[in-house]
């Protein structure tokens, strides 16, 4: 399986959720936020393919890492080769953290098996489009207000969107 990605996986971030994290920057999105600080990502047929063991390869040899990030582009555009990822990952201990310009709700509504199996494996989803009407420097890792960051385990536990907790994030708890 591959999957079409921007560029190789980022092995160092610490601004694309918590601690030190590799990212994942997927190619293809049609949402065309006004403001998108990845307009590149957007053509489907840009970056170039990558095959999903590569990738998990990569993954493999990380130390020190805390999570994966998928961004882009949007990955629920390619939510199979995701999946496959997230799983390999999940299983190396890792933390997964997804950013989408779709709703929650509207993922959802799709009843999607490719997308259904990607959410199954994330930790937290920060979704919405970028708004730049809404775009603040003070968010934490999120660059509009209308985005959320959703703890995807409670969500699933208690069947309802529940927010990851900031305050508790930031108190260091």
């Amino acid at each position: 399986m591959n999957i079409r990605l921007a560029a190789r996986l980022q092995e160092e971030s610490i601004v694309d959720g918590p601690g030190l994290r590799a990212v994942i920057w997927t190619q293809g999105c049609n949402h065309h936020c006004p403001g998108c600080h990845n307009p590149q990502t957007w053509r489907f047929e840009g970056g170039a393919l990558f095959s999903v063991a590569d990738i998990n390869h990569a993954i493999g040899k990380l130390k020190y890492h805390d999570g994966i990030t998928f961004s882009g582009g949007d990955p629920i555009y390619q939510a199979a080769a995701c999946y496959e990822i997230a799983k390999y990952a999940k299983n190396k201990n890792l933390n997964i953290w997804c950013y989408t310009g779709f709703k929650y709700e509207e993922l959802i509504a799709m009843n999607n098996k490719d997308i259904n199996n990607f959410l199954s494996v994330i930790d937290v989803l920060v979704d919405g489009r970028f708004v730049m009407a809404e775009r603040s420097l003070d968010l934490l890792f999120r660059g509009s207000s209308n985005q959320r960051l959703i703890d995807m385990k409670e969500t699933r536990k208690q069947g309802k969107v529940i927010l990851f907790n900031e305050e508790e994030y930031l108190n260091g708890n």
